[in-house]
């Protein structure tokens, strides 16, 4: 359904402000769609289509629960891709239709303007499109039974990708390969002009070198050659997969590397939405009627409750924070070494560097470089920021300790990597058997057992050998296995961590 003559005037106005603002976003298109539809959009993940799997169907039970009841709405749903696509709920008011593009440009311009998501698929709606239909054929030609199956594999691994293979830069570009002329290696040689070729690539070096490949290849190598975190990756191109199962991994694989830099920025970007959707509102689309609605909707977007992190809260304050401080000159060496509490308290230089600092950091940081660089003592204070843990009587949430460090530590700790444990592949024939053997990057947390079981089960039904995982127990080196059959743990020496 389009938009009303009513919302469009209303679109046409928040988007001019927010352009006047300094947002750079893409082109967006707006649906209003009944809440039922929302439901069902947000149980695929913000996509009006995804491929069939019983998965989805709970999250939308879980949407549709929560909405008939009243314990949930979903106020907003846009999707990272160029154009810009994002759903308005029928039965919203104008005030909430109004906050709700406000929030939509403020995460536009983060998709566009945010390094992290600079290599993402900017044509997701069309590809999710698109792996629908090739499992729907799947499920034709196989079973609904057996690829479903294979997909609930597929996803129990979904995390086990390397993030940074989304900023890893190709070099076809300025390098070329060079035939050996004798069929067996391949040198590859800076581009030049030709009469300059034989200085830029020397003869005896192209030898050299061809010679130390010639020598390489002949010798076995382990494989991987180095550990990879691409958990998924490695099984597509090794594991002894069908072909259709090959293109249900990859499928898989691509979705979470898409869906990567939405969760290595939700503090920044849910953050980065809430202040512009509170700055648009107050400074120039609020009707002075609308502002105790816009107060009571604005809260509820904040609200926190005790033992559970708000991104919407903590991001938004964070932002305001940053553009205070270089507004006001509050930061750097002389201001970090002044031991005067009260000219700390009163330290304004009139810099008014704030909006340039906000949108510098919007550019080219993640959360984890956001909360290393930018989350103070002070702040921590002044936001009441706590390190929370069960009581073990009452099984409630408390407070354990006010400490910055330890605050500080837990928020960075939840945000590596996803919050997820780092796995790598490091060998791919262990004991010369074919088998998998996995090493977990030991930082002070133990795996859960029962979990770690799990993944290997699920590991193991794909790599068709057993395997292995080297992990630590309380700092002492242990060993996990699954033959196919029964799962085992062993104490041992640690080999690789």
């Amino acid at each position: 359904m389009t938009l009303t003559p009513e919302l469009r005037a209303i679109k046409e106005r928040v988007e001019a402000f927010a352009r006047d603002y300094g947002l750079d976003f893409f082109e967006t298109h707006y649906e209003m769609i009944d809440h039922e539809s929302m439901n069902e959009i947000a149980a695929y993940g913000g996509f009006p289509t995804r491929y069939p799997h019983w998965r989805h169907g709970m999250s939308y039970e879980h949407y549709s629960k929560g909405y008939q009841y009243g314990l949930q709405k979903i106020s907003e749903l846009v999707i990272n891709n160029d154009p810009c696509y994002a759903y308005l709920m029928r039965s919203n008011s104008t005030l909430d239709q109004k906050m709700v593009m406000a929030h939509v440009y403020g995460h536009s311009d983060f998709f566009k303007c945010n390094l992290w998501f600079k290599n993402s698929n900017r044509k997701m709606v069309d590809q999710m499109a698109n792996h629908g239909v090739r499992i729907r054929r799947h499920v034709e030609q196989v079973g609904v039974d057996e690829v479903e199956r294979f997909i609930d594999l597929c996803l129990s691994l979904e995390n086990l990708v390397d993030l940074n293979n989304l900023y890893v830069a190709s070099d076809h570009k300025t390098r070329e390969a060079e035939d050996s002329g004798r069929g067996d290696v391949s040198v590859r040689k800076l581009r030049s002009k030709g009469y300059m070729d034989r200085y830029i690539n020397p003869p005896e070096l192209i030898e050299a070198e061809r010679e130390r490949l010639r020598e390489a290849k002949a010798t076995p190598q382990r494989v991987p050659a180095q550990p990879t975190r691409d958990v998924l990756g490695f099984l597509l191109e090794h594991a002894p997969l069908k072909g259709w199962q090959r293109d249900v991994l990859g499928m898989i694989r691509a979705e979470a590397l898409y869906f990567a830099p939405q969760a290595m920025t939700k503090i920044m970007n849910e953050g980065w939405a809430s202040y512009w959707h509170s700055k648009l509102m107050t400074e120039c689309l609020l009707e002075d009627h609308e502002l105790i609605d816009y107060a009571e909707m604005h809260a509820a977007v904040l609200g926190t409750q005790p033992g559970q992190l708000n991104p919407y809260k903590l991001g938004l304050e964070l932002w305001r924070d940053i553009e205070d401080r270089w507004n006001r000159g509050r930061h750097g060496s002389a201001f970090d070494a002044c031991d005067d509490m009260a000219a700390k308290h009163d330290w304004d230089t009139g810099a008014m560097a704030g909006r340039d600092k906000i949108f510098e950091i919007r550019t080219v940081m993640h959360d984890v470089s956001f909360i290393d660089a930018f989350l103070t003592e002070d702040f921590c204070r002044e936001q009441q920021l706590f390190v929370f843990q069960p009581n073990s009587r009452s099984g409630q949430n408390e407070i354990g300790s006010r400490d910055f460090d330890e605050v500080k530590q837990q928020l960075l700790f939840s945000m590596t990597n996803m919050g997820n444990p780092i796995i790598e592949v490091v060998e791919a024939n262990h004991r010369n058997r074919g088998e998998l053997y996995l090493l977990h990057r030991w930082e002070g947390h133990d795996l859960q057992f029962d979990e770690a079981a799990e993944t290997l089960k699920n590991v193991c039904a794909i790599w068709g050998r057993p395997v292995h995982i080297e992990t630590r127990d309380e700092g002492r080196g242990r060993l996990i296995t699954f033959d196919g059959e029964r799962v085992e743990s062993e104490d041992i020496t640690p080999t690789f961590a």
